[in-house]
């Protein structure tokens, strides 16, 4: 039977919806905080003093290439979750190769998994391929979150609407914007078509080019439930006093 979907309408987000990002608290903000150090030369210091600031702040996670999980778990010691990525950043893996990543970083200790989509596979119009190369994903995750990586900057509106049912299909928790190693990041626009396109009770991770309070504020107002961010300590510095941006067209982690 042929799969159907719903495409999302342009989304603007109400005034009650966006006056809700300025009232987290500091502690709230931070534990919408997934703190990113996915650069390919970070060293072992650089990942235990990451690992340092997401226990004294109480991230919701560290997310860092899966080389180094088992260093962040052993940092962590269960404080703080550890998200890694799974084919990433291309998504261009057999799926067999991303579900034997999967399995591997669960083994090693991570909790989360963020998974970059098969987008071949998606602007071929294979939606089957699509669906199965999440699903193995998921269940090699063994109920841990999985986020569905979709890099929105190289889709177009009603891709970006397919991408995600197909990973809400798939069965993954959360959709998210960007790698932050394609052509752009995250924007208010993708993140609040993202929000449409998935209902409430998914969440939607926006990443890439998330660089202060401002641009963080934007994202949460558009919809975003969970930030993916190396400028985290900035980000919760700021928060009290934000510098406007424009976060339409961002780019970069």
């Amino acid at each position: 039977m042929p799969l159907c979907f719903t495409f999302a309408p342009a989304f603007t987000p109400t005034p009650a919806f966006a006056s809700a990002a300025p009232m987290l608290t500091r502690t709230q903000l931070a534990a919408s905080i997934d703190h990113t150090l996915l650069r390919p030369a970070a060293t072992r210091a650089q990942i235990e003093a990451l690992c340092a600031e997401a226990r004294e702040h109480r991230f919701a996670s560290v997310c860092v290439q899966p080389a180094r999980v088992a260093l962040a778990r052993s940092c962590l010691s269960g404080h703080v979750p550890v998200c890694t990525v799974i084919g990433f950043p291309l998504g261009a893996n057999r799926p067999e190769i991303k579900a034997a990543e999967a399995r591997l970083a669960v083994a090693e200790g991570a909790d989360e998994l963020d998974v970059v989509i098969a987008l071949g596979a998606l602007r071929d119009g294979a939606h089957d391929e699509v669906i199965a190369d999440l699903a193995g994903v998921v269940a090699a995750a063994g109920g841990r979150l999985v986020k569905a990586i979709l890099e929105t900057a190289l889709l177009e509106p009603a891709e970006i609407d397919l991408a995600c049912a197909l990973a809400v299909a798939a069965g993954v928790g959360f959709v998210k914007t960007s790698t932050g190693f394609g052509p752009g990041g995250a924007t208010v626009e993708a993140v609040a078509r993202m929000r449409r396109a998935v209902g409430p009770d998914i969440g939607v991770k926006a990443s890439g080019g998330i660089g202060d309070a401002a641009s963080a504020r934007a994202m949460l107002a558009a919809g975003a439930t969970r930030l993916g961010a190396s400028a985290s300590l900035k980000i919760l510095a700021e928060w009290d006093n934000p510098v406007p941006t424009n976060m339409s067209g961002s780019t970069g982690y």
